[in-house]
Formats: C-alpha cells, structure tokens, sequence
C-alpha cells in the first residue's frame, strides 16, 4: 500500500512540474503579450507620431524612432503601418512599403488585437493598436511584439529551479505519505466496541434515508435486506425481510423473475404499478467460488424520463437554431443561402422545405411588386422524387394560398390539416393529390422578410410523424425563417453592389487586346472574393512598330478602388501617346497622383490614391530591347527560350504618390522568344504565406517549360499558386517577344547636304519596289523629302532615316536636335511652312518622339489591301489617305 501511496505521489509531483513549467510558458507568453501592447500603445500615444505620419516620408521620420524605441524597450520590432497595412517602418528595411503580415480589422474598428504569425523575423508575438487623429479617428497603425524564440528561452532558464523546487516537493510529500499510512494503520488496529457501534448506527441511518431503493437478496432466494425506499416502491410486507424472494407478494414479475436469476443486470427498465424503475443487480463477494447472493439498486425514473423527453426536445430545438446560425449565410448568395435553409432543416424539423424568392431579389434588386409570382429557388426533401415544382420554376400563387397571404400580410400560417387547404387545391389540384398520396399531411408557411421587405416564402412539409405540426413548432419555423432572412437580404445587397462594382471595373479593363506584331501576349484577371479592387493591365501600341505594358495595383476593394485604377489607367494612354521613357511617365504619374490627394478634401483624406503601384515597360521588337521602370510593383520575371526563369533587377521605386524620389529605367536585351510576366502581389502574397514563398512557387511554375505559349503559362500559374478564389484580385500578363525580321527593316544615314534628299527619295523607291509597295512609293517621297529636308534645315547631324514594313509602312527620320516641329498652315502669300501639312494629308498617323540622342520624327502610312494583316485591311474612313490627285495638287501648291 505505501508502495502505491509512493507511486502516486511521484505521479502528481511530476504532474505538478509538468504543470509548472506549461504555467511558465504561459507567463511568459502572457508576458510578451503584454509587453507588446504596452510597448505598442506608449509608442502609439507618443507625442510627435501624428506630425510624423502626415510628414511628406513619414519613413525617414519613425524608422529611427521606431529603432531606438525597440532597443530600448527589448522587442524585436515596432512597425508604423497606413489604415491599408502598408508598412512606414520595419527592422529589415526591404520591407517598407510592403504589406503588414497579420490581421488589421480589429484595430482599424479600434481595438487592440494580439496574435501570433509567422513574419518576417519568423514565428512572432505582435500586438496591433489603433493610431488615433484629432477627431479620434484611426489614422495608422502601431504593431509591437516579439519573436517566440525570445519567449521560450526566458522559460527555459526557469527549469533548473521548477525542477529542484519538484524534487523537494517530492521528498516532503513521500516523507509525509509514510508517517500517514503508518498513523492510519495504527488507528484502524485500536477501533474499540463504541466506535465499531456508532459505525453501524450511521451505516443504518444512511442505509434506510437515501432516495434509492437497495435489496440484498441471499443464494437460496431468500430476501436480506430492503431498506425504506425499497420497501416503498414494491410495496413489499413489513415482514418481507427473511422470506424468499418468490413468495413475496404483490412483486411485478419481471422483477421477480430477475431477482430469483441472480443475473447481472445494470439500468433495466420496469414496470411496477405507475411507476417506471431502473433496476440494477450485482453478485456479492464470493467465498470459494460460490456467491453469497446479490445487491439490487432501485431508481424511480418516471419523472426523470418526462423531464429528460422534454429536455432533450428542447436541446434538439436549440441545437438546430445554432446549426441554423453556423451553417446559414457565410456565402453571400442568395441562392445558396436559400438551399442552405432547405438542408439544414430537412429532417431534423421536416420532411420536405420549399423556398420560393421573388425574382428580383435573385438579381440583387428590392422587390416592387405584389410578391405573388415567385421563383422556386430550393427544394429538399427525405426522398430525391419530391412531388413540387421544380426548381427554378414560376410559380404565380393565387391569394388564397398560404404563401400568397403570407407575402400580404407578413404573418404566418399553420396548416395541420392539408385536407382543408382549399387554396392549395385552387393553385394546383393535381399537385396536391400527389402530395397527399405521399403521405404529407401538414405543412407550415413563414413569409421571409428582412428590414421591412417581403423576400419570399419558405414552407414545411411533414409525412414521417403522424401527429401535426403544433405551435410550438410554428415559432420554431419563425425564428429558422427569420435567421435566414437577415442573410438572404445580406447576400441579395452584396450580390447588388457586387455587380455594380463589377460593372465597373469591367468597363474600365481592356476588352480585348489591340492588334501588334511585336509581342504574343495572354492574360488572367481573377476578382476577390470580396469584390473588386484595383488591380490593372494594358497593352498600348506605340509608334514604331512598339508596344507598352502596363500592370498596377491601388490598395483597397470597392467602386472607390475600381474607379482609381480607371483614372491611373487613362493618365498611362494619354501619357503614353506623348511617347515618354519608362522612368519620366511613372514621374508624371507620381505627380498626377500628388496632385489628385492633395485635391481630396480633409472629410474624404482616406479615399485619396495612395498605396497604388505600376510597372510600365517599352519594348521594341527591332532592337529586341526592353526598357522598363516600377513604382513599388513587384519585379517582373523573365522565362528564357530555354525555360530558365529569373527576376529582372529593376528599381523598385516608391509607390505612386509619395514623391520625392525619382525613379530608374533599365533597358534589357531579350533573346526572340523570351516571355515576360507581370502580376500583381494577389497573385505570389497571402496572409499564410510570405512574399518570397510566393515568388519561390512563381518561379517552379514558369521553370522547366519553354515550349508553353503565354497563355498555357498564365493558366499553369493561376492553377498552381491559386486555390479557389482569391482574397485579393489577382492580375497576370505574360508577354513573349517576337523580333522583327531584317528583311523587312532599312535604313540609311543621310549626310547633311540638302543635295542627298534626291538620293534618299530615290534609295527608299528601290526599297518599296523590293518590298512589293510601289503603289505607296509617291507618298512615301514626299513625306522623306519633307522630314529629311525639315532635319536639313533645321536640326543638327547625325541624321539618320528607317523603314520598317510592319502592320503599316512606318517612316523615321531622327536627328540630333530636341526640337520639337509644328503643324502651321501657310497663307497663300507664304513661300514655306506646308511641309508638315502635306506630312499629315499624306501619311495616316504621324509624330514626334524624343530620345537621348535627339528626336525621331515618324509618319505612318496603311499598306494596300493586298499586303496588309486582315485586322488592317479596310482602314476607317478618317484614317484613309487621300488619292493621288490630291497629293499632286498638294505638291503643286508647295512649290
């Protein structure tokens, strides 16, 4: 026994360590938790960090600040973040400007939120507290806390002394265990005759008042024992004590039969009079090998079995109210919510649920009507072969109908009897005979309706129970209706504010992809699964056989998202038709987006554009040159013609709108048949992710493949780093490089004689005769004699001229001036100044281009319809050009 004793005490000991140290731990997180939000809310508060947020780089003001508040505070990190959780401030300096890893909607409905994530710095504690402005509104964000690392070692230096405070423990509680069990063997050996006595007295006492009845009952069948309660249940003699069990009288059988078996028996149910007993049996100890008899438990469980149907009728009922409330409306759609009230209470409440909406609440509208016609939107039922309408089905219910006075009046209504429903029969008497051959016999009607609005009807059938359904029932079926309607209404207002938004940001993307010979290119779009956000591409064609592409993000979802990212997308067309370098057009973004902030008023400071990023890049398919710049994107990556992928070393930049910085173009050479791809973050970032998994998983989709077309690659990525819809819109376009043949490029240097004009005119006529183009040769001299002489005059050497033969007949003449020419229209009187006037009337497109060697003046001219692409062959009427007649009445009138 003192072994045990023993044993035991070294099992709680060792339960008492082991609990010890789970304490600790919890201290010490608790610890850190605290810390991080002391540390966060002192920093928050402190005085200076509202002008420091509204500085012009509120970086370069808190990231010391945020340091020295760090070191001296002992926390890993305190990062500054915007209300969009874009970071001011991180101990890694790359990871400005990027997304906060962690939950921020706690803390902008101002709260302060703990968790625990894996970070940048790895598994971390962080506390998130609200930044509040002059008003008390959330302006920014503070986030504290510490790595766990730094947690458990502060615990494991607390073991030694947890472990030495467990032994102690140990020897006293073992010490004190052995002078017990002595003590105790000691007492029970010295029991004298009164104690023995008083033992038995209250043995008996307890024995004769507890509320269950106890029998003991001998191996011969004769009755030992019964106490009060026994005696009372079975109405058993004053003298049934010594007399054999199967002679008593008045004992119900079944009772008498298990008593005089001596079986074991535990919990059965008898009947004796009125009452319902619960009935268990046991042998007693045996002496060599034969039993003394039995001990039998009586429990009077009538009561107990009424209270306990009623309790567990009722448990049902709120079980399926929760369910109800978990597992309906997590969708936000109507039609959805609407099956989901069907499964949920098919068959716990009734056999077959019909739910039936009003048609313009499956389109997301406010119903206007009377409600009668109505759509039949769920069915579900025991039995797949129901006997209603289908779904989908138009249903007009005529106002006799329950569900048509339940949309009248709102209130609803209990048909125990289906025999008398006259309106049923009215709607559909064919139909009802098919239900009542089925065995359904009652039904229940509740009108859904949410904030005032009548939404639809949902109906209860039952067959299985014989019985009605009751009132009971019927408020049952209000409130599973009634937790229903609050989301339906939910999904029918998002599903309209979903499509307006959707509407939108569909107008404002590219429908499709303007016809070029320089790049074959593909693209994805994914919306959020909360809507629509900010994310943009575009493919603009340049001069020059050119083409630019474009992708960015504006932080947020929402119309206000969509409609930034419309505005950014026109400033980029009409930035690009000036024919800027990367670097200068994100330049002039940035200032257009300065400029757009500092417009919004101080009621509406956060619907401004800030957080927004582009990547614009150029590519020219006759040098095979891309040149390219980012504001705050993400780099894009390059898939070589042989599969190898790598990330282009780019500038990142800041994002658009801060300012102050400029920004840095690189040109690459690519090799014909290089895809690049560009994304957004929603693509390779997630809350369970960091961003270099992301790119990591970027990288292993587009390795390894490089026969793919671009659009194979968009769709293996969208596959492989997506599953299901995304959190955060999701943009790709991939890009591959075409180059254009030699044999369709000449071009010449032109000495600076007005002499060699006749020369060029001449040059250029033989290439137009090789090419099969001689129809555009008259043209063609005129706009060279024009542009060379122009270049003579007045610009600067080298001068330099190029044809390309591409979807048009496109003619170049660069020099090394930045001066810019002018349209003019000469008076009659005046000598000059038609020379770019017949440029125009001549050429179908042309312009001026500047680079860093001068300008490149270029005039564009639409090839004959048996030489051009079919996407060009029948030129719109305002781009064609004039006849010939015309262009020698021009030239005439010049000279």
């Amino acid at each position: 026994m003192f072994f045990l004793q023993v044993a035991l005490v070294v099992l709680l000991v060792a339960c008492a360590v082991v609990a010890q140290v789970i304490q600790a731990r919890m201290a010490g997180s608790a610890e850190a938790k605290r810390r991080s939000i002391a540390v966060a809310e002192t920093f928050a508060h402190s005085p200076g960090i509202l002008s420091a947020l509204r500085a012009p780089q509120p970086s370069k003001v808190l990231q010391p600040l945020t340091e020295a508040g760090r070191r001296s505070a002992g926390v890993d990190f305190i990062v500054v973040m915007d209300t969009h959780g874009i970071r001011y401030t991180h101990p890694k300096p790359d990871r400005i400007g990027k997304r906060f890893v962690g939950r921020i909607e706690p803390s902008l409905a101002g709260r302060v939120y703990t968790e625990s994530v894996h970070g940048p710095l790895g598994h971390e504690v962080q506390a998130t507290v609200p930044v509040r402005g002059g008003e008390g509104k959330v302006v920014a964000l503070v986030s504290a806390g510490l790595k766990v690392k730094t947690v458990t070692s502060q615990v494991e230096r607390q073991l030694p002394l947890i472990l030495g405070a467990g032994g102690v423990a140990l020897l006293l509680v073992t010490a004190g265990a052995a002078l017990l069990n002595r003590r105790l063997r000691r007492q029970t050996h010295n029991l004298d005759p009164g104690a023995m006595t008083r033992m038995y007295e209250h043995h008996d006492a307890v024995l004769h008042s507890v509320r269950e009845g106890l029998l003991i009952v001998s191996a011969d069948g004769r009755l030992l024992l019964a106490n009060d309660e026994a005696a009372r249940l079975l109405a058993l003699p004053p003298d049934a004590e010594g007399s054999l069990v199967a002679e008593l009288p008045g004992l119900p059988p079944g009772i008498r039969k298990l008593l005089t078996s001596g079986r074991r028996a535990s919990g059965e149910v008898h009947l004796a009079g009125e009452r319902l007993l619960a009935v268990t049996q046991r042998p007693t100890a045996r002496r060599g090998g034969c039993s003394d008899g039995t001990v039998v438990v009586l429990r009077d469980s009538t009561e107990l079995r009424a209270l306990s149907g009623r309790a567990e009728m009722a448990r049902e009922r709120l079980k399926l109210l929760y369910d109800a409330g978990l597992g309906i409306g997590d969708s936000l759609d109507v039609t959805r919510t609407a099956e989901e009230l069907a499964h949920i209470a098919v068959p716990r409440f009734a056999d077959f649920v019909t739910v039936d909406l009003v048609d313009e609440v499956l389109q997301g509208e406010e119903p206007t009507g009377t409600g009668t016609g109505m759509r039949r939107t769920a069915v579900k039922g025991i039995r797949e072969d129901h006997p209603f309408s289908e779904v989908g089905s138009l249903i007009d219910f005529v106002p006799s109908t329950p569900h048509a006075r339940g949309m009248g009046t709102g209130r609803s209504e209990l048909v125990p009897d289906l025999a008398t429903a006259t309106g049923l029969r009215l709607q559909d008497a064919e139909q009802m005979r098919t239900i009542e051959a089925r065995g359904i016999h009652s039904m229940i009607s509740v009108p859904i309706q949410a904030r005032g609005i009548m939404l639809g009807v949902a109906a209860f059938w039952r067959c299985r129970k014989p019985e009605p359904f009751d009132e009971e029932e019927l408020s049952l079926a209000e409130e599973l209706v009634a937790r229903a309607a609050l989301s339906i209404d939910n999904a029918r207002r998002f599903t309209r504010e979903h499509t307006l938004a959707v509407a939108l940001q569909r107008s404002l993307l590219p429908r499709a992809l303007p016809e070029q010979s320089a790049l074959d290119v593909a693209f994805r779009y994914l919306p959020a699964q909360s809507g629509v956000s900010g994310d943009w591409f575009d493919v603009i064609p340049l001069p020059g056989g050119r083409v630019a592409l474009v992708v960015g993000d504006v932080v947020g979802h929402g119309l206000h998202a969509a409609a930034t990212m419309g505005r950014l997308r026109t400033a980029v067309h009409n930035f690009s038709t000036l024919d800027l370098p990367p670097d200068e057009l994100l330049s002039r973004l940035d200032e257009l987006v300065s400029r757009i902030d500092q417009d919004e008023s101080d009621a509406d400071r956060d619907s401004g554009v800030i957080g927004a990023t582009c990547l614009y890049a150029v590519y020219d398919p006759v040098e095979r040159r891309c040149a390219m710049a980012r504001a705050g994107h993400l780099a894009p990556a390059l898939v070589g013609p042989d599969g190898d992928v790598t990330f282009a070393d780019v500038p990142a930049g800041l994002p658009l709108g801060l300012g102050g910085m400029p920004y840095q173009a690189v040109a690459l050479e690519l090799a014909e048949g290089t895809q690049i791809v560009f994304y957004t973050d929603g693509l390779i970032e997630d809350r369970s992710r960091d961003l270099g998994v992301g790119m990591d998983m970027l990288r292993e989709a587009l390795a390894r493949h490089p026969d793919r077309s671009p659009d194979e690659h968009c769709q293996a990525v969208v596959e492989e780093l997506l599953h299901g819809r995304p959190r955060d819109d999701v943009a790709v376009l991939i890009a591959r490089t075409l180059a254009t043949p030699a044999d369709r490029v000449a071009d010449w240097d032109v000495p600076c004689d007005p002499a060699a004009v006749a020369g060029m005119r001449a040059a250029v006529a033989r290439k137009l005769d090789e090419w099969d183009l001689s129809e555009l040769s008259f043209g063609t001299e005129l706009v060279l004699s024009e542009l060379v002489t122009n270049a003579i005059r007045h610009g600067s050497p080298p001068i330099h001229v190029r044809l390309l033969r591409d979807r048009t007949l496109i003619c170049e003449v660069s020099d090394g001036t930045s001066t810019s020419p002018h349209l003019q229209y000469a008076t009659t009187t005046e000598e000059g100044g038609r020379g770019l006037f017949l440029v125009s009337q001549v050429a179908d497109h042309w312009g001026t281009r500047y680079t860093p060697q001068g300008k490149v003046i270029w005039a564009e001219q639409a090839l004959p319809a048996h030489d051009a692409p079919p996407a060009h062959r029948a030129a719109p009427p305002m781009q064609r050009r004039p006849d010939r007649s015309v262009q020698e009445a021009n030239v005439q009138s010049a000279s």
